[in-house]
């Protein structure tokens, strides 16, 4: 029986693997592996409404199918209506003279004049219009009123100003602001392109990056000309993680906020020279004092930074982490870890809009997972009546938009590590989850020794936390389960997981979730944090677990009034 749909989920691909459509069969993972004689063996059971394989073998479970969220697609842009070109007038043009822009540049770069409707002052207003164009489509408009408001085309897809300029060139320069590439064009630069909506703090969400991403392809080097002022700085360390040190250079405007304003002080040739004299990243593994002055100095005024939290008050007190490091969590099977997880990223979404990658081969099918995220941003459980109303298409297009899963016959840790690199490019993931370690193999590694195969492979992953600014998990089962007098599992500790005095050693942090069957809790307990300022070794947060959200309450465990206290 052929079904269309899984729990609100088109299906693309009925029967991915070809399987015969029985209930058992062979496993599409372990099957082709195993000695010939035993890979037609029916090791594996199919459920074909649920859309899940699971193997007896390798104790996997399997998508039989791929999905798209229901009435999902490439999304829908509407593009500008193209009107005759209004070349800007006496005053206008008498306005950007005054900042150091001739006429020529505006025609050179279209840059128009006309009326539009402006939000911020309720009226139709007199604008200049910067029109964006790839190829010989217009793709977006951006009006600023002499206000200084702005509004982009409602609706439009948004890609770099003057996106068209860098074709053929092996160098480019990305400004803050259209009339950056102005003022840049006045001095001859040609090839310059401006992000869309300015800088903020706290914000990675280049989707415009995304969209031109085949523009940087052939970049051999990417000047960064940003404002100077903070949200710049913030802009231009996101460009640099997503497009590479390796080709970034950086340009200072020292007193000057941004290319236009040192048009104006210091003229057209110390423009082309402050381009042409662009500062590479500094170099990865040296560092000077100079490098990492403004940090030191930093330092000395204010002491450590305060680390990232999920939001949960009594996890919160006991721990938070930086990125650039990575995070071992281990506990039983069934303990919650993936869970947990998932409640951690999702809190660091919502406090800081970061956005995760996902490689979980046994948190399958993927619908499922996705469904989880989906409860946990609800708060709650969506119903079939839910489905495509307000909520429902709003939190589905915040999942879709955040949470990305990295789907893969065979998992392993250079194709994640590899998949991950490009997600941080396109779509400026801050965290990686591999869950579990045992099922992402490195399978570079030729070594039989576990201590050296088990370093090997977190020294890639710090690597790559440190290379792309990100935060990783790593979920890791214990490989032994030791129960006390009374018969219950003892907890376990880094140390249990296969070659566990490697991931003591290597892990910036530990955490074990356990599961409290006869008391309905949960636990996180604190098992190691590199650094003192972060968090506290030994320490423990429990939580009830929500099941309608999904979701872990803080749930601290009342003191009896006749518990004795250490002083008694």
């Amino acid at each position: 029986m052929q079904t269309t749909e899984i729990n609100g989920f088109l299906i693309d691909t009925f029967n991915q693997h070809g399987l015969e459509e029985k209930t058992q069969g062979v496993c599409p993972l372990c099957s082709h592996d195993r000695q010939p004689k035993n890979q037609k063996a029916k090791c594996a059971s199919y459920d074909w409404e649920r859309g899940l394989g699971t193997c007896h073998n390798c104790n996997t479970s399997f998508q039989l199918h791929t999905y798209q969220r229901k009435g999902a697609s490439e999304k829908v842009y509407i593009r500008p209506i193209e009107v005759e070109y209004q070349p800007p007038a006496t005053k206008v043009i008498g306005w950007f003279e005054t900042r150091g822009i001739s006429q020529q540049t505006l025609i050179d770069l279209n840059v128009g004049e006309g009326s539009e409707y402006m939000p911020q002052t309720g009226k139709t207003e007199n604008t200049i219009k910067f029109n964006y164009f790839m190829g010989d489509q217009l793709i977006n408009v951006k009006y600023r009123d002499g206000r200084k408001n702005f509004k982009l085309y409602k609706g439009a897809e948004k890609v770099f100003y003057n996106i068209n300029s860098i074709v053929g060139y092996d160098t480019c320069v990305i400004t803050e602001g259209e009339m950056d590439v102005l003022a840049l064009h006045e001095a001859g630069i040609k090839n310059s392109i401006s992000v869309p909506n300015g800088a903020t703090l706290n914000s990675n969400n280049l989707d415009y990056l995304d969209n031109c991403i085949d523009y940087f392809e052939d970049k051999e080097k990417v000047i960064l000309a940003v404002d100077s002022d903070d949200a710049g700085q913030a802009l231009q360390a996101e460009l640099v993680r997503r497009l590479g040190a390796e080709v970034c250079f950086l340009v200072s405007f020292d007193e000057c906020k941004d290319a236009n304003e040192y048009l104006q002080k210091y003229g057209k040739e110390k423009l082309q020279d402050r381009i042409s004299t662009a500062r590479p990243v500094p170099l990865e593994n040296v560092t000077t004092f100079k490098d990492i002055e403004d940090e030191v100095t930093d330092f000395v005024r204010n002491g450590f930074k305060r680390g990232f939290q999920v939001g949960l008050s009594n996890f919160d007190e006991i721990f938070s982490t930086y990125t650039g490091q990575f995070i071992t969590v281990t506990g039983i099977p069934s303990s919650g870890k993936s869970d947990f997880v998932d409640q951690m990223v999702v809190g660091y979404n919502r406090n800081y809009g970061w956005k995760t990658a996902f490689a979980s081969p046994e948190n399958a099918p993927t619908y499922l997972h996705a469904h989880k995220l989906m409860r946990k941003t609800w708060q709650g459980m969506p119903s079939s009546k839910d489905i495509h109303g307000d909520k429902w298409n709003q939190v589905a297009d915040h999942v879709n938009d955040n949470y990305f899963f990295i789907d893969m016959e065979r998992y392993t840790l250079e194709s994640v590590l590899r998949k991950g690199a490009e997600l941080v490019k396109r779509k400026g993931i801050k965290c990686l989850v591999i869950d579990p370690f045992n099922k992402v193999r490195d399978v570079d590694c030729k070594t039989e020794d576990v201590n050296r195969y088990t370093m090997e492979y977190l020294t890639k992953i710090e690597m790559f936390a440190k290379k792309y600014d990100v935060l990783v998990f790593i979920v890791a089962h214990p490989t032994k389960m030791y129960k006390d007098k009374d018969g219950k599992i003892e907890e376990p500790t880094m140390y249990n997981i296969k070659g566990g005095g490697e991931w003591y050693d290597a892990s910036y942090h530990g955490i074990l979730v356990h599961r409290d069957y006869e008391n309905k809790t949960v636990k996180a307990k604190i098992l190691k944090v590199k650094f003192q300022n972060l968090g506290e070794n030994g320490a423990e947060a429990h939580f009830k677990w929500e099941p309608r959200s999904g979701c872990f309450i803080p749930n601290e465990p009342a003191v009896s009034e006749s518990e004795a206290m250490p002083w008694e």
